[in-house]
Parts: C-alpha cells; sequence; structure tokens
C-alpha cells in the first residue's frame, strides 16, 4: 500500500516556485529543487538542496512550477516518467493549461494531479488540488493530504476545467471591472476601493453563496434577472488590459499599468502586500474565531 507523501521535489525556482519550497520545507517535508540552474541557487531554506538532474532516489511528488508551454511540460513529465517506474505523483501549478490536454502527454496519467498555489504562494493559505481526466481517487486523496499536511487548506475540484476554481471567479469579476472601467463608467480606483472596503470583508465573514442564502434568494433572484443580461457576455478579452500589455505598460515591473508606478520602489511594495496579507489573514484567523454553536449551515445538492 503506498503511503503518505514525504518526499517533494519542486521542478522550477522562480518566485512561485521559492514559495511552494518554503511551504514544503518548513512543514518538515523532505524537499528539493530540481532546476538547470541548481548549481547558481543561493539561498536556500535550510535543508533543501538543489539538483540538475533527477536524483536517483524517487519521490512521492514531483510539482512542476516551469513556464506556460505545453511542450515544455510535456518534455518534463517524458523525463520523469523514463527516470521513475513506481507511483510517482506528477503535479503541474498551472492553471491557464488544460489538464485533459497535459495528461495526453503521460504514460501513466492515473499519477498526474493539478496542484495550483497562489501569489504568495508560502502565505496564502488556500491551495487548489484538481483532479484529471484520468486521475485515480487515491492520488487525488494523497495530494490533497500533502496540502493539508503543510498547514493550507486544500480546494478539491472533482474534475478539470479550465482556470480551475479561484481564478474563474476573478476573472469573471475582472472582467465587468475592465468592462466598467474602458467605458468609462468608473476608474480603476473606484473598482478597487469597493473590492477593499465591500466586497472584501463580507467574503471574509460570509463567502459568496452563503450570502445569498442570508440575503434571501427571492431578492436575489430578481437582481439577476434585471443584472445578469446587462452584463459584459462578449466571450473576448477586454481590450483595455490587452492594450496595456502590448504597449508594455505592463503594471508595477513597468512602471505603469492601470496605476503610475514610477515613484514607487517595486520591491517594497511586494514586500508590504505580502506582509500585509499575512497580518490581515493572522488577525482573521486570530479575531473573528469560530462560528457560535448553531450557526454554521450544512451543505447540500440542489436540483434545479
Amino acid at each position: 500500500m503506498v503511503g503518505p507523501i514525504k518526499r517533494v521535489i519542486v521542478a522550477g525556482y522562480g518566485t512561485m516556485g521559492l514559495g511552494i519550497v518554503k511551504s514544503f520545507a518548513g512543514a518538515g517535508f523532505e524537499t528539493i529543487v530540481w532546476s538547470r540552474r541548481a548549481a547558481e541557487l543561493t539561498g536556500l531554506p535550510a535543508g533543501v538542496c538543489a539538483v540538475a538532474e533527477l536524483p536517483a532516489e524517487a519521490p512521492d511528488l514531483i510539482l512542476e512550477t516551469i513556464a506556460e508551454e505545453r511542450g515544455a511540460k510535456a518534455a518534463l513529465y517524458a523525463k520523469i516518467e523514463a527516470a521513475y517506474a513506481g507511483p510517482v505523483i506528477i503535479a503541474t501549478n498551472t492553471s491557464g493549461l488544460p489538464l485533459e490536454d497535459l495528461s495526453t502527454t503521460l504514460e501513466r496519467p492515473e499519477n498526474f494531479v493539478g496542484i495550483h498555489y497562489f501569489q504568495p504562494a508560502d502565505v496564502f493559505p488556500m491551495v487548489e488540488v484538481v483532479a484529471g481526466p484520468a486521475t485515480a481517487p487515491a492520488v487525488l486523496a494523497r495530494a490533497t493530504d500533502a496540502i493539508r499536511g503543510t498547514g493550507k487548506e486544500p480546494i478539491v475540484l472533482n474534475k478539470p476545467i479550465i482556470g480551475f476554481l479561484i481564478n474563474r471567479l476573478q476573472h469573471a469579476l475582472l472582467h465587468e471591472a475592465y468592462h466598467l472601467v474602458s467605458t468609462g463608467v468608473v476608474g480603476p480606483a473606484e473598482v478597487d476601493k469597493v473590492a477593499r472596503l465591500m466586497l472584501g470583508p463580507r467574503m471574509c465573514i460570509t463567502g459568496l453563496i452563503e450570502q445569498k442564502d442570508i440575503g434571501g434568494l427571492a431578492i436575489h433572484a430578481l437582481a439577476q434577472a434585471s443584472i445578469i443580461p446587462a452584463l459584459a457576455h462578449d466571450g473576448v478579452p477586454n481590450l483595455y488590459p490587452q492594450a496595456l500589455a502590448r504597449r508594455g505598460e505592463i503594471g508595477l515591473s513597468a512602471g505603469k499599468g492601470f496605476y503610475d508606478w514610477g515613484q514607487c520602489d517595486e520591491a517594497m511594495v511586494r514586500r508590504q502586500a505580502s506582509e500585509r496579507l499575512s497580518r490581515l489573514l493572522n488577525f482573521l484567523e486570530r479575531e473573528i474565531g469560530p462560528r457560535a454553536p448553531g450557526t454554521t449551515p450544512v451543505p447540500r445538492p440542489v436540483a434545479l
């Protein structure tokens, strides 16, 4: 019988890879970085080593964070399957490439799963664990247990879908926000103010769907009938961010995007955002606390 995941290889050591390595190593997993730049890497977390080639001893899990390019990922998977014949779990951190497509490149797709982190990976408390079209239930369960073992909350998707859960919700909201900004209804600052001071705090307490139960579905159903037909349903990316990206105005790192960042210290902005998020999450856990008895609803299947 295959046991719990204890030995982990992280393929790729960019910003995301570093955060994932910190998460596993900090929770006591034997953690190895696999990178072509292994000899150049410095500042690895305590107990972590870097290798340029796969070690002889098989890991329990290999999680790749390499470029979002199908061919590169397929080549990486081929190397892994050639090196190890056992039940090594191959995981991808992608949310943009279809798991259905990536799994076709594998000889053993039953060992393939999506494990999707968010920036900063070592701070953000949730990780999506996503079944591919052929993922074995035991593989999904082992991957889920490993994520839980790092102290994070796994969000399990039982079948693949482009963007997974969090990015689909995020991009649905962003698409409407971009529409409102590009048509002159509001500016980016007004959108962000609403997100920070209204949507964010309320969702911290009652989520998205639970809030509609609390507010009442009769009113919500009427609002949906009125508002949904008027939303942006064009099915193509909004031209506003696309134009900014084409001009190289890609945000903080370029000094301008939706905002002018020219007078800002990039490293300080990123560090402050990460630190403030960490403090907020700690505050929510410490101060909000568990629900009072008799206030927790039970999820139920709903027929249309």
